[in-house]
């Protein structure tokens, strides 16, 4: 499938490499993008020679957080939109995250190793992809005409500074927690058993993909106490006024919100039932398959910033966990992003400096599959620049353009926080008309299925894909 590309003003096509400095997600998406429309790439990945505070390998497009990209429904998801319309562009992270998808419920879950070595090696194979690994310590050289900043949340200090200079703006920051995995042969199925909730099976799954551990009302007490009493990582001094976004909260901070967070959150026990009982727990903690073998499983929901020996006797209070062993403990890592309604311009570029473009969770989007996305979208428009065509924005409705207008205007500038992407961030659906004439405003599961058949018919639209195309 070739890439649509609007003819314009967009000035001389050009031959010269476009520069991706980040080769996690975004930087990877991006490059193949651009690979794919006949535009040289080289793509800047710091580590090895410099490491992050998230980051265990040199891999390119690791996963350092969950392995989950969530909800795969594109029929009344938001993120499951997301999915398709990646998969309508050739995306490079959704073929990988297919062809390594682990079960897990109605979720799209991957072997995270796997996932990165595909990926990684799909970007070597291509001969217009060059990978350089080494720091680059400051704004790119001044010779780099077009040049995608794709650094994440862990972007290096030189740069990140660099970047407040040329701005004028400091950057926001929020902390993000990394849940732990465990060893499935140390899980006590005597206890513990596999279900998915409301058996609802997914992509790869069965409907009976979670390990779940039950906890009666006194375990669950003493639990959520724990947690509250558990020492917990120092923060530095300039960390202490530093936000958590809502989407990746601490489990010790949730339960410091009420003695009943838990339950209405990770640990909700709704759908489930304890097969020694026949009844549904008080509360159950979820596991999820981290691999492809299934030996791994990460706790769900249970980002923490608990110090490691106390992660390790509290997380053995979990019934079923009680002998666990830690393949990884949890932690807790800042994360970086700029004020993108202000700096940025409709097509990523930063404002300041328009031969920067922006993409990934540094552009103030949370999660894989959104920071994927934008990488994708900022190497479509660099790639019309180098073929001297103007960049071509895709429609507001698609999940594409509600990302993208979100965080280049469509956030409030003054409250700018890292956003996942969902329905409340597209233009809402058309008042349907009943057989009397009356409009009738849609709601839920038919507003939401309809903003999701609209976003893939508008996104075929402007791909210039054919009806026969679309309905496969």
């Amino acid at each position: 499938m070739s890439i649509p590309l609007t003819p314009g003003s967009g000035g001389a096509a050009s031959t010269a490499p476009v520069h991706i400095v980040g080769g996690g997600l975004a930087g990877s998406e991006a490059a193949w993008q651009l690979a794919r429309a006949g535009i040289p790439v080289v793509l800047h990945e710091m580590r090895p020679t410099r490491g992050t505070a998230a980051h265990q390998t040199e891999q390119l497009a690791e996963l350092v957080c969950s392995n989950s990209f969530r909800s795969d429904d594109h029929t009344a998801n938001a993120v499951g939109v997301l999915h398709e319309e990646m998969r309508r562009c050739d995306s490079i992270i959704m073929a990988a995250a297919d062809a390594h998808q682990v079960p897990a419920g109605s979720a799209l879950a991957v072997d995270r190793v796997g996932f990165s070595a595909a990926v990684q090696e799909r970007l070597e194979a291509n001969p217009l992809i060059t990978i350089e690994r080494g720091e680059i310590a400051g704004l790119p050289p001044k010779d780099w005409d077009s040049v995608i900043v794709a650094t994440g949340p862990l972007t290096s200090d030189p740069l990140a500074e660099a970047i407040r200079e040329l701005t004028g703006a400091d950057s926001l920051a929020f902390f993000d927690a990394i849940a732990p995995i465990v060893h499935a042969e140390s899980i006590d199925f005597d206890t513990a058993w596999f279900q998915s909730r409301y058996d609802k099976p997914g992509p790869g799954g069965s409907g009976a993909d979670y390990v779940n551990c039950p906890m009666n009302e006194e375990e669950y007490t003493a639990f959520v106490q724990a947690l509250l009493d558990g020492d917990k990582m120092d923060f530095k001094e300039w960390e202490e006024s530093t936000p958590y976004f809502e989407g990746c909260m601490p489990i010790e901070i949730m339960a410091s919100r009420g003695p009943e967070t838990l339950r209405f959150g990770p640990m909700k026990p709704v759908g489930l039932t304890d097969p020694r009982t026949g009844r549904r727990p008080h509360a159950v903690v979820q596991l999820r398959q981290d691999n492809a073998l299934g030996t791994l499983y990460n706790i769900v929901g249970f980002q923490t910033k608990l110090r490691y020996g106390e992660q390790t006797r509290i997380f053995r209070m979990i019934p079923g966990l009680q002998n666990a062993e830690f393949a990884r403990l949890g932690g807790l890592h800042r994360n970086t992003f700029i004020h993108s309604p202000s700096l940025l311009d409709g097509t990523l570029r930063l404002k300041a400096d328009p031969r920067l473009r922006f993409a990934g969770q540094i552009t103030g989007v949370e999660g894989y599959v959104e920071s994927s996305a934008i990488g994708l979208m900022a190497g479509r428009f660099a790639a019309a620049e180098r073929l001297g065509r103007t960049p071509d924005v895709p429609p507001a409705t698609t999940a594409f353009g509600a990302l993208i207008g979100h965080i280049t205007g469509g956030a409030n500038a003054e409250t700018f926080q890292p956003m996942n992407v969902n329905f409340g961030l597209f233009p809402p659906p058309e008042e349907q008309i009943t057989a009397n004439g009356k409009r009738r405003k849609l709601k839920g599961t038919d507003r939401r299925k309809a903003l999701a058949e609209r976003a893939l018919a508008d996104l075929d639209a402007w791909l210039g894909r054919p009806a026969e195309a679309a309905a496969e």
